[in-house]
């Protein structure tokens, strides 16, 4: 019995029977003695049933474990829709803004500003004058040359006039000349008249067909007609070097800038002044060339900044050559400018569509797996909140949208959030998850937590 008291103060384990069990007397030969007349037989049979219910009844507690580890889990998910709706194929970036159409006027000759018409901010139109130089020397040699082309019109003129007369008279002269000689060689042969008077006539032929040929040569008044030329291309030169003494604004637009002041002389090659047409701005962002070839001039686009209302506007320009610097591809993105709220040389964000598809199935992207090996896959709950594993491809990326190709035809829920949890469970796991579906949480909420 002590055995037996020292077994219940050991707890009843399985140590405790066996440590009993050794204690118990032991005989060297029970041979020739009845099993039940053996001592402390019975106290060994009934320690042995205490060791054997012992362990079956922690193998049974093992198993009991076991069970109730293998129970499906429960997990609570947050839930999208696969919808019917167009996505656009967006590409945004950071641009610098340019104005439409710019114009610094550089003076094409070195002079003195005399005045200016307009100040900074003033609104010009094309062809307005906006400031003058110096121009009094430019002014007498204008006069100059105008005398001298004056003086050569009116001799073209008179050649035009008298060339003909001159002419017309030569060739009497030179008939009457013939005449005379002709009769004169008649007369020598008949003996009339001498060898000497037929000489005379001959040189007086020679000096009539002389005077005949120059008054041709007048006729054609091409000396008169280069002279006049002359006189009228150095009067044109003057005009043009005194027009240059009046800066004007080759486009509409407004004074950005007007650096020097009446008296000043700005140095060659400098603008004295600058105007922008402000009523149209370009942005020019510079695109990765893989998102470049997916663009076109016409697509539709935005420009916005934080300071000032987006507006509309289109791709006017997707340069055909890399830049060497960056190896990006410049694009253009023009844009209305009302009330010139935009501003030239400040930075934007413009957003292009370079493609749309009308009718997509779209999900949210937080819904998305993708495996190390590139599948991409999503978890769909059916009526019964069953998950279940699809695989599927996808298209075209917006922000938070992405649109499946294959896997999904439309109207399905798709896990958002837990669902990286389920995409972990084997399968046989998922297929006994039990799902809790919860309603999104308001931005409210968040904030308040």
């Amino acid at each position: 019995m002590g055995n037996l008291a020292r077994f219940a103060d050991d707890g009843g384990s399985s140590s405790g029977v066996v440590h009993a069990l050794a204690e118990l007397p032991r005989r060297t030969d029970y041979r020739s003695v009845p099993w039940s007349d053996r001592p402390g037989t019975w106290k060994r049979f009934w320690l042995l049933c205490l060791l054997l219910m012992l362990i079956s009844g922690t193998f049974l507690s093992a198993c009991a474990t076991k069970e109730a580890s293998e129970e499906a889990p429960t997990v609570t998910v947050q839930v999208g829709a696969a919808e019917n709706e167009p996505i656009k194929l967006e590409i945004a970036a950071d641009a610098v803004l340019y104005p439409r159409d710019q114009a610094a006027l550089i003076p094409k000759i070195a002079a003195p500003i005399s005045k200016f018409y307009v100040d900074r901010g003033s609104p010009v139109h094309a062809g307005e004058v906006l400031a003058d130089l110096e121009n009094k020397d430019l002014a007498s040699a204008v006069a100059d040359n105008q005398g001298g082309y004056a003086q050569a019109q009116a001799a073209y003129q008179s050649a035009v006039e008298k060339a003909p007369r001159d002419l017309r008279i030569a060739k009497e002269q030179l008939d009457a000349a013939q005449k005379v000689y002709d009769n004169r060689q008649f007369l020598l042969q008949q003996g009339a008249t001498s060898a000497k008077d037929v000489q005379d006539a001959q040189i007086a032929l020679t000096q009539a067909r002389t005077q005949y040929e120059a008054a041709q040569q007048q006729y054609d008044l091409k000396a008169a007609e280069g002279q006049l030329s002359s006189a009228k291309a150095k009067t044109a030169g003057a005009e043009a070097q005194l027009s240059y003494t009046k800066i004007i604004s080759p486009i509409n637009g407004v004074v950005t800038d007007r650096p020097y002041y009446p008296g000043e002389m700005a140095p060659a090659g400098s603008p004295i002044l600058t105007v922008m047409d402000l009523s149209q701005v370009i942005a020019r962002a510079h695109i990765p060339q893989q998102l470049a070839a997916q663009l076109k001039a016409g697509d539709a686009a935005e420009i916005s900044n934080p300071g000032s209302k987006a507006v509309s506007g289109k791709v006017t320009l997707v340069s055909p050559a890399l830049d060497p610097n960056s190896t990006t591809v410049e694009v253009w993105v023009q844009a209305p400018n009302p009330g010139e709220e935009f501003k030239p040389g400040s930075t934007v964000h413009v957003s292009m569509v370079a493609q749309t598809v009308p009718h997509a199935i779209v999900i949210p992207a937080e819904a998305l797996i993708t495996s190390s090996d590139g599948v991409t896959s999503v978890i769909t709950l059916d009526s019964n909140n069953t998950p279940h594993k699809q695989k599927v491809k996808t298209g075209i990326r917006n922000g938070n949208d992405v649109q499946i190709t294959e896997g999904l035809k439309g109207g399905e829920r798709v896990v958002t959030v837990g669902v990286f949890e389920l995409a972990n469970e084997d399968d046989p796991v998922l297929a006994k998850t039990k799902i809790q579906v919860q309603a999104p949480k308001m931005p409210d909420e968040d904030e308040d937590e």
